[in-house]
């Protein structure tokens, strides 16, 4: 064995002694400089250990900032819209939408007769309305509740369903008001009230049913309505759907008796009002009573007589009236056919109106009158003057003739009106001037005075004044024509007022319909005296009298059907050639008769005219003089006037050549 030395020999390690254990948590000691890194098994190298590091909060709480900041300006910016820029529209619209005006209808006063009779009162009624935002989708959770609502009151107020939808659905959404109808009586608002009850009760119970007629409400109103029917329609006329007079004297006198509407406004949430939200009232104003000069019994006698010679003469239509010859006042005034105003939709549209003021016609013999007056007033004959009267008169371009055939007639001016004739009238108004323009000029300004070609003044809605051309334009047969009542026209009134005149003593006073009104605090406003005109002298209208008393009283006139036992009575015939709206062509005649009494001491004047009367005699003596005495005696009776017990003057109508 080879011997190995000491230095050659390999060393042993000799154990040191143990290290103590470090303990947990101690701090491992770092090699110092140049210090040999430690070595792991299998020769990986110790983790290597960094601090932990927390990011920045500060750009995320810049972002939430912003973010904040926008959020908040934009609030604000909208805060100053509404509550500066924007706030009057959105308060006006929030008051709109909260706040609900409604019409208070005022009273329409009443119309009554001379005595205090009703003619025409308003009752209580209902206008039946809407808020058309309570039929929307979105507040009766359907889409069909204007129909569903529709066919529930078409039946009870009598419209076209479509048009209820229509206006349920206005194309103003925002309209929180609409009126379904207008014055419907109380049982049809009851009816409509009922019916809204018993869906509500409905729906409190039964989730799927909808109170389609919540929206609905009444407004308190009133209906016109006229007590005696068809009695002096033609006179009070009717009031139309919007409340407001559709003719005669509701549409004169439609400011004083209707009077003022008032409003009230109040607060409503679901369509019922807010009794502590402060709404406020202007109370309405009723309209004004007006008192008429008529009298409805003589308006009854006089409107019952014209419409069955009416009916028996098979005529077009009639008119009478009754006038108080001292006053000018309006007794009566008839016409035929004639109309209910509480009945508008029966009523035949020709007779809604007041023909006896609205037709024009020429009046025939009833104008001799005015004629024989100028011949008087002028002093170009006396009652007594003597007139040859002969069959035919041969003036300008035509040949003249009477009613009748006859030989030559000796009469007086007095039988010229007495027996009506045409020849006998021309030759006497020939005599006004020393040609005939100069004639026809004297006579022209007689007829104006009369009130011919002018209204009466009784400003009644739709009135004629008639047609009367200046003398310049009256063509060659109208210079004879018109002395005897053709050639130019009139209306009924006019004719009245004719014979009134002379009965007032030759005194026209503007015919008057209305004697006051009595307003909402009971004070009675007696209406304007009426304007008065003379127009022949006292004398002259004296002698008119009696020259019309001839008419009547002697045998020969043609006015005998006219006689009342034991009262004096003056009258005029008339038979007219009668123009035809329709072709504008003579068809047919207008017959009437003229009159007032007692002839002595006048009292009351009576006119009746009909039109192309096709059944029986078409005289004015033979159906308008029955009439005139009928009426006539009626009026005599109801005003108590007794007979003056004079003699007549029994003026002669012949003379002995």
């Amino acid at each position: 064995m080879t011997e190995v030395s000491d230095r050659e020999a390999p060393r042993r390690r000799v154990p040191g002694p143990a290290k103590p254990p470090r303990p947990r948590g101690a701090v491992r000691r770092q090699a110092g400089p140049g210090a040999r890194p430690v070595r792991r098994p299998g020769g990986a190298r110790p983790p290597v250990s960094r601090p932990l590091r927390l990011g920045s909060p500060r750009p995320r709480l810049r972002l939430v900032g912003l973010a904040l900041t926008l959020v908040l300006l934009a609030f604000v910016i909208r805060l100053l819209q509404v509550q500066a820029v924007d706030a009057s529209a959105y308060t006006a619209r929030a008051e709109q939408n909260r706040y609900v005006v409604h019409t208070l209808a005022a009273e329409r006063g009443e119309i009554t007769d001379r005595n205090g009779v009703a003619l025409a009162v308003s009752e209580d009624a209902y206008d039946i309305t809407a808020d058309p935002t309570m039929f929307s989708a979105e507040q009766l959770k359907i889409g069909d509740g204007p129909e569903k609502a529709a066919a529930l009151l078409a039946p009870i107020l009598g419209q076209d369903q479509a048009t209820l939808v229509r206006k349920l659905r206005p194309e103003n959404r925002s309209s929180r008001y609409t009126r379904l109808a207008a014055r419907q009586t109380p049982q049809v608002w009851k009816q409509i009230r009922d019916l809204k009850t018993a869906l509500a009760k409905k729906a409190g119970t039964d989730h799927t049913t909808v109170n389609v007629l919540s929206g609905v409400f009444a407004d308190p109103s009133s209906q016109r309505v006229y007590p005696n029917g068809d009695l002096a329609a033609g006179i009070l006329g009717w009031v139309n759907a919007d409340g407001k007079g559709g003719g005669g004297i509701e549409q004169e006198l439609d400011k004083q008796l209707s009077g003022k509407d008032g409003k009230v406004r109040y607060a409503q949430a679901g369509g019922r009002e807010v009794p502590t939200a402060g709404s406020t009232e202007t109370p309405a104003v009723p309209g004004a009573d007006v008192e008429l000069t008529i009298d409805r019994d003589i308006q009854w006698a006089a409107q019952n007589a014209i419409t069955e010679q009416v009916k028996k003469s098979r005529a077009d239509r009639g008119y009478v009236i009754v006038q108080d010859t001292r006053t000018g006042q309006i007794l009566a005034m008839a016409n035929s056919p004639g109309f209910d105003p509480n009945d508008l939709a029966k009523a035949d549209g020709d007779a809604m109106g007041n023909a006896a003021l609205q037709d024009a016609y020429e009046p025939g013999s009833t104008a001799k009158v005015m004629s024989m007056a100028a011949v008087l007033e002028r002093n170009v004959a006396t009652p007594l003057t003597h007139v040859v009267v002969p069959n035919r008169l041969h003036r300008g371009d035509r040949l003249f003739q009477d009613d009748i055939d006859h030989a030559t007639w000796y009469l007086t001016l007095n039988g010229v009106l007495a027996k009506s004739s045409n020849i006998g009238t021309i030759l006497a108004a020939g005599e006004l001037g020393k040609s005939q323009p100069a004639a026809n000029k004297v006579l022209y300004s007689y007829l104006r005075k009369f009130g011919i070609g002018s209204y009466t003044g009784l400003g009644f809605p739709g009135e004629t004044p008639g047609i009367l051309a200046p003398p310049q334009k009256w063509s060659t047969s109208q210079q004879y024509t018109i002395p005897f009542g053709q050639g130019f026209s009139i209306n009924a009134m006019q004719a009245a007022s004719v014979y009134s005149t002379i009965a007032n003593g030759g005194v026209r006073v503007v015919p008057t319909l209305v004697r006051g009104t009595k307003g909402a605090d009971g004070r009675f406003t007696p209406a304007p005296k009426p304007r008065q005109t003379r127009v022949v002298s006292a004398k002259t209208a004296k002698s008119l009298a009696q020259m019309l008393e001839s008419v009547v009283d002697d045998e020969q006139g043609t006015g005998v059907k006219a006689r009342i036992p034991g009262y004096r009575v003056a009258g005029k015939t008339g038979t007219a050639n009668r123009v035809d709206p329709a072709t504008g062509r003579y068809r047919g005649y207008t017959s009437s008769f003229a009159g007032f009494a007692p002839a002595d001491n006048p009292r009351i004047t009576v006119y009746c005219a009909i039109q192309n009367a096709t059944s029986g005699n078409y005289f004015g003596g033979q159906i308008c003089g029955p009439i005139y005495k009928q009426v006539m005696e009626f009026a005599l009776k109801t005003l108590q006037i007794p007979p003056t017990g004079a003699k007549p003057a029994n003026l002669p109508v012949e003379y002995k050549p």
